[in-house]
């Protein structure tokens, strides 16, 4: 069964003076996904993020949330949607704990569920150890924790996070990405980056922004076949002659890297690899290892934007 669309956008722009940041930008989101907005600087993507959250009105186009039309109904819609902005909106010289309750208050979060918002939120988002502390003291790790715990408190459905791993460092980089694919089963997650391991990492699918426009949408792993030859390398102790392999079905080339291992490449959903590892048994060909030949995404990027990758 199809999950249920959470957010859709139809056809949004938006011009600063005279010029287009943003040109009729389409795209759909659903429950359980985690949606990637990858670009270069520049590219439009904070501008996109600002006006599905509603804190930039677009000069034309349509933003659902959760079926409620953001621009005519824009209290209900909002109350949906969980933000956090490039620069996380914190109280530096807070407690942890008394800047999520406040956030909770304006949420609109009922009094009686505050103690439980705020712990399981505490939770999901590692901060049980830190309610006391204030925000100031926090690693930037931490601090960005706190800024996503701000946005999910009122448990909305879409959750926006504009390049919530910027600044981190490697390990925190990685705990801020467990955390966002956590929430990407539970909620729908858009995030924008420009880090291409951002994609392999985290995102479901992926819409690429270049010049205020998108120019190209499509599953992650999808994304990573994009323009590739499909083919493995594959190691036989006991090789036969290439002309054995080149009449596997589905071959459609064989390049012998040593005595023993081959670069073949094979034409798209085939099963060349499975049937290659049947007649090697059946053969006496010894086959040891088959290794799946993928394109790196700073290629794919390129092949995509025409640009050096971001």
């Amino acid at each position: 069964m199809t999950a249920p669309v959470t957010l859709s956008a139809r056809n949004l722009s938006r011009r600063y003076g005279s010029r287009d940041i943003v040109q009729n930008v389409s795209f759909e989101l659903r429950h359980g996904e985690v949606l990637g907005l990858l670009g270069h600087n520049g590219a439009g993507k904070s501008t996109t993020l600002q006006m599905l959250t509603g804190t930039l009105s677009p000069h034309a186009g349509e933003i659902d949330i959760c079926g409620i039309n953001l621009l005519r109904h824009p209290e209900q819609a909002k109350a949906c949607i969980g933000y956090l902005p490039e620069t996380p909106p914190l109280y530096r010289e807070m407690r942890v704990d008394d800047y999520l309750l406040f956030a909770a208050k304006l949420h609109r979060v009922s009094k009686n569920r505050l103690p439980d918002a705020l712990a399981e939120t505490k939770q999901r988002c590692g901060l049980e150890e830190c309610g006391k502390k204030i925000i100031a003291t926090l690693s930037k790790g931490y601090q960005q924790r706190v800024g996503i715990a701000q946005a999910i408190i009122h448990r909305p459905q879409v959750i926006v996070l504009d390049e919530p791993t910027v600044g981190l460092d490697p390990a925190q980089i990685r705990e801020i990405r467990t955390l966002i694919r956590e929430l990407g089963d539970a909620h729908s997650v858009i995030l924008s980056t420009h880090l291409l391991s951002e994609v392999e990492n985290i995102c479901d699918r992926v819409e690429i922004m270049q010049k205020g426009r998108l120019i190209y949408g499509d599953s992650s792993a999808r994304m990573q076949l994009y323009g590739h030859q499909p083919g493995f390398i594959v190691t036989l102790l006991s090789p036969p002659p290439l002309g054995d392999i080149e009449d596997i079905a589905g071959v459609e080339s064989v390049e012998a890297l040593s005595a023993t291992r081959f670069r073949i490449l094979h034409a798209v959903d085939s099963s060349t690899g499975a049937i290659l590892l049947a007649l090697a048994a059946e053969r006496g060909w010894q086959a040891q290892q088959l290794t799946p030949l993928k394109g790196s995404i700073e290629d794919i990027y390129t092949q995509i934007t025409g640009s050096d990758a971001a």
